[in-house]
C-alpha cells in the first residue's frame, strides 16, 4: 500500500510540473498547484487509530525513605527558675522559732499530748512533702520513727511540726529528740550546730505532784545599744522563767553595788515559759566606769533559790 501511494505522489508531481511549464511563471497558478499537492498528500497519509495505540510503559520512580528527624533536647531551666528539691546539702538549714509544751512539764502516766515545734526554713531551697521528720535520740514517747513534712515550705517560711506523743507508764524524766531529713537522706537539725529539736517531760503518778520553776535564764539589755547619749544608760534584766506546772513565787533582783530591787510576786496557772522585763539598773555618766557590774535573779518564796549572776560593763568616756 505504501508503494502505491508513492507512485501516485510521483505522478501528481510530474503533472504539476507540466502545467507550470505550459502556463509560465504565474504566481497564482503555482500557489494553486502547491495547495492541491499538499491536500493530496494529506489525504493519502496513513491514519492510525489512537485508541488502539499501546501507551508507553511508565517507569515508576522509587520514593526515598524519609529522613529520621532528631528530637529536640528538653529545655534546660535557667538558674532563676531552678528550685532544689533536697539534693544539695545547702537545703539542710533550719532554725527553731518557737515551741509548745515547756520542758519539764509533768504528765500522768500514759497521758497523750501534742508537741509543736515551729521550724523556719533558712535555706535557699523549697522544702516539699518528700522531706521527713525523723526520730533522732532518746525516747520516742509513743511516736513513729518517720513522718512526712506536713506542707510545702519556701525559703524564709515557718512550718509547724506537730507530733502526737504519749507519756510513758513509768514515772521519771524523758527526752525525745527529732531532726529533719532531705529527700536524699541528709539529716539536719536547727541552728548553726544542727542541733536536734526536742521535748522533755516529767511523768509522775502522784495525785498532787510538786510543781516549781525548772529553769531561769537572764540576759542584760543595754538601752541605747551603743553610745553614751543621753546622759543616763539603762540596763534591763530580761529573765525567762520556765515552770512545770502551776506555781506561785516571790522574786527579787540583786545588784553588785547593793542596790537591790523590791520583792515581786509571780503566779502562773499551768506549765509555762514566762519572760520578765520589769527591772532596770540606770547608770549615769558620772558613775564609775568598769566591767565588773552584775545582776542576779533570786526566788525568795516558797523557798530561797539564787540563779547565775550576769555581768555587764559601763564605759562612756
Amino acid at each position: 500500500m505504501l508503494k502505491t501511494q508513492i507512485k501516485t505522489l510521483i505522478t501528481l508531481t510530474f503533472t504539476a510540473s507540466l502545467l507550470i511549464t505550459a502556463c509560465g511563471s504565474d504566481a497564482e497558478t503555482q500557489a494553486i498547484i502547491q495547495t492541491s499537492v499538499a491536500q493530496t498528500v494529506a489525504a493519502q497519509a496513513p491514519t492510525e487509530n489512537p485508541a488502539t495505540e499501546e501507551a508507553p510503559a511508565v517507569t515508576e520512580i522509587p520514593t526515598k525513605t524519609p529522613f529520621a528527624q532528631t528530637p529536640l533536647p528538653s529545655p534546660i531551666p535557667s538558674p532563676t527558675s531552678f528550685t532544689p528539691a533536697g539534693s544539695k546539702a545547702e537545703c539542710a538549714s533550719a532554725s527553731l522559732e518557737d515551741e509548745t509544751v515547756v520542758d519539764g512539764k509533768i504528765y500522768k502516766p500514759g497521758a497523750e499530748f501534742i508537741k509543736t515545734w515551729y521550724i523556719k526554713n533558712t535555706s535557699p531551697c523549697t522544702w516539699d512533702t518528700t522531706y521527713k521528720i525523723v526520730f533522732w535520740s532518746g525516747d520516742m514517747l509513743g511516736g513513729g520513727y518517720v513522718y512526712q513534712l506536713p506542707r510545702v515550705t519556701g525559703p524564709g517560711q515557718t512550718v509547724p511540726i506537730e507530733l502526737v506523743l504519749i507519756a510513758p507508764e513509768t514515772p521519771g524524766t524523758y527526752r525525745s529528740e527529732w531532726k529533719l531529713q532531705t529527700p536524699d537522706n541528709i539529716n539536719f537539725g536547727v541552728g548553726i550546730y544542727q542541733a536536734a529539736f526536742y521535748t522533755e517531760i516529767a511523768v509522775s503518778s502522784e495525785e498532787k505532784p510538786v510543781y516549781g520553776v525548772t529553769s531561769v535564764v537572764m540576759e542584760i539589755d543595754r538601752d541605747p545599744d551603743y553610745g553614751c547619749a543621753p546622759a543616763n544608760i539603762d540596763y534591763w534584766a530580761v529573765v525567762t522563767i520556765t515552770t512545770n506546772g502551776p506555781v506561785k513565787i516571790k522574786y527579787q533582783y540583786i545588784h553588785s553595788d547593793g542596790g537591790n530591787s523590791s520583792t515581786q510576786l509571780l503566779e502562773v496557772k499551768e506549765a509555762s515559759k514566762i519572760v520578765l522585763n520589769d527591772h532596770r539598773w540606770r547608770v549615769g555618766r558620772a558613775n564609775s566606769q568598769n566591767d565588773n557590774r552584775w545582776m542576779q535573779f533570786v526566788i525568795t518564796e516558797p523557798f530561797y533559790q539564787e540563779y547565775q549572776r550576769v555581768g555587764f560593763d559601763f564605759f562612756c568616756p
